[in-house]
């Protein structure tokens, strides 16, 4: 059985890690393990080993790279407390599940960012609102961003059992969704059960129908070959954008050297730029993927979009104290969304 651990438990373990010795380590290079959930084939699992190809390139092999798909090493639920007890030296979970940790990461479920377009998402995790959850998870885990987040893309709402044609249909399904209080609210919103199954299980429960549908993206959904589990209809509503952050130890990027420090940062901000790009194709190409497996697919219209997310403004305030975030962190979003 999984043990649970808190927030609390977390923070104590990290002040452990750091009296803990030093990393071992040959006398002239690093080993650094990356932890992934997702298929090799995944977008994600491809930038990430990108990234490390690109680092262990840059340093001339000094940093010795490895990287783990499909939860082979840890699942993302139980990376981030495997990155603090250092089993691990680096990850990138989703925000998801990092809201176990740091309750403000649940800012990309709120309402004011329901169905929002790309451009407007971007410029709240790219910016106030983003730099505050970085620097939580800097000084609460001793875990360092490596810079702008990966998107992994746009969430919709998909089915094996009912047609979607319209949100109506959603009412009294049982729907996966990858975790956080905020999109089980959001689940609720609309009349549902919001049921939390971990990525790698997903396929099997689906097939053997633990739930009806799944919150996801097109991307993870064709990855996963979904309509092998019996996935055929999608509701395409732009719901949130999912983000994985780019994480690694702060113990072990101490460890390093400052010449290697700077290669680290410097070598994502030099790609993640077309990792973005790379993704968003991914996820056009996806969705077509889904259509040629016989995938149903409705798109629900920008103005029913902005219709039900001013329904679901006047619950924000009320849903950041019921989820304990941040009391600035409204005024943050709305900050870089330029509301008033």
């Amino acid at each position: 059985m999984t043990k649970i651990i808190t927030r609390r438990s977390l923070v104590a373990a990290t002040a452990g890690l750091l009296a803990a010795p030093a990393i071992v380590r040959a006398a002239d290079s690093f080993k650094l393990r990356c932890s992934l959930d997702t298929a090799p084939s995944h977008m994600r699992g491809q930038s990430m080993e990108a990234y490390l190809k690109a680092l262990e390139a840059g340093s001339g092999g000094r940093i010795k790279t490895e990287i783990f798909h499909a939860g082979a090493l840890f699942k993302d639920a139980n990376v981030t407390k495997a990155m603090v007890q250092g089993q691990v030296e680096m990850a990138a979970p989703g925000t998801w599940v990092l809201t176990g940790f740091i309750a403000d990461c649940d800012f990309v479920n709120l309402p004011a960012l329901f169905g929002q377009p790309l451009p407007m998402v971007r410029r709240a995790i790219d910016g106030k609102t983003g730099q505050h959850i970085n620097d939580q998870l800097r000084t609460k885990l001793k875990l360092r961003v490596l810079g702008p987040w990966l998107e992994l893309g746009m969430q919709h709402w998909y089915s094996s059992t009912k047609p979607l044609h319209a949100y109506a249909d959603i009412k009294g399904m049982k729907v996966r969704n990858a975790g956080g209080a905020a999109m089980a609210w959001r689940t609720r919103f609309f009349d549902a059960i919001p049921n939390t199954t971990a990525w790698p299980d997903v396929p099997l429960a689906l097939s053997q129908g633990t739930f009806d549908g799944v919150i996801s993206t097109n991307e993870s959904c064709s990855s996963a070959q979904l309509w092998e589990a019996g996935l055929k209809y999608a509701l395409l509503d732009h719901q949130n954008l999912n983000c994985y952050v780019p994480l690694i130890s702060e113990a072990f990027y101490a460890s390093l050297p400052a010449d290697l420090q700077k290669l680290v940062l410097d070598t994502w901000a030099a790609h993640i730029g077309d990792y973005r790009v790379n993704m968003g194709h991914a996820q056009e190409a996806a969705l077509n993927t889904l259509k040629t497996h016989n995938v149903a697919v409705t798109e629900i219209s920008d103005a029913e979009i902005a219709a039900v997310r001013a329904k679901m403004m006047p619950d924000q305030d009320k849903l950041v104290k019921e989820l304990k975030l941040s009391a600035d962190l409204p005024k943050l979003l709305a900050a870089d969304l330029g509301a008033a």
